[in-house]
């Protein structure tokens, strides 16, 4: 079986990185887990390291230049690249392994389908689809439903470019264009925090705006300073 390499960008993450690295235990061939740290001040390294993660602190902040540290400095011809507040559904693994397997595997990008830690109240679950419904049509998977990728193809459309936001939709919009990027037909679930701290309309209008924002070519100050608030 190939080896696998996960990229997991940090920042604060020592409460919710344990669970997810748990998760990844269950990978049954060689793995290698590198969290790339933008500077915490929390037990995050720590934490990372008890669990037998390799730990880097990227130079620059920020997931982009985090995330492109992090995988010039992994090993394996596959990579899965994680947000640190996900949690992997059980079938996981069997699912990956098919597509490591997949004599054509590697020609595709892959995406986990979304879904959140919480009760799933109507505006969540409406959430839900039409994200999925975005991502399998539109081709436009977002960072908290992961990417599994072979090196090879990532390295062909340039990989991550080093934005303190956006670089998911960014590196997407680039593989869309040379290659097909498919479900592994199953939920990576992410925190619903930020669901939680607006109403989901908020938190959507809000980053449709970024979305707009980033594409009539703000600034990244200009987008870090409405992404906070």
């Amino acid at each position: 079986m190939a080896g696998l390499s996960v990229v997991i960008p940090t920042l604060e993450e020592a409460c919710r990185l344990p669970l997810l690295l748990a998760d990844l235990q269950h990978w049954p061939g060689e793995l290698e887990v590198i969290v790339c740290d933008g500077g915490s001040r929390d037990q995050t390294r720590q934490v990372a390291q008890l669990a037998g993660a390799t730990v880097l602190e990227s130079p620059t902040s920020g997931r982009g230049p985090q995330l492109r540290w992090g995988i010039d400095h992994s090993r394996h011809a596959w990579l899965l690249v994680l947000h640190a507040d996900s949690r992997l559904p059980g079938p996981w693994h069997q699912r990956v392994e098919q597509i490591l397997s997949s004599p054509e595997g590697h020609l595709s990008a892959w995406f986990f389908d979304f879904n959140v830690d919480a009760e799933m109240r109507p505006m969540l679950w409406l959430l839900k689809r039409m994200v999925n419904l975005r991502s399998r049509w539109l081709q436009r998977p977002y960072g908290d439903q992961g990417l599994l990728i072979h090196r090879q193809l990532y390295a062909g459309v340039g990989g991550y470019r080093p934005l303190a936001l956006m670089e998911d939709l960014d590196l997407v919009e680039r593989l869309s264009k040379v290659a097909t990027l498919r479900s592994l037909n199953c939920a990576l679930v992410t925190s619903a925090q930020r669901w939680q701290r607006r109403s989901v309309l908020a938190q959507a209008w809000r980053n449709a705006r970024l979305r707009w924002l980033w594409r009539q070519g703000r600034s990244t100050e200009q987008l870090l300073r409405i992404y906070r608030r």
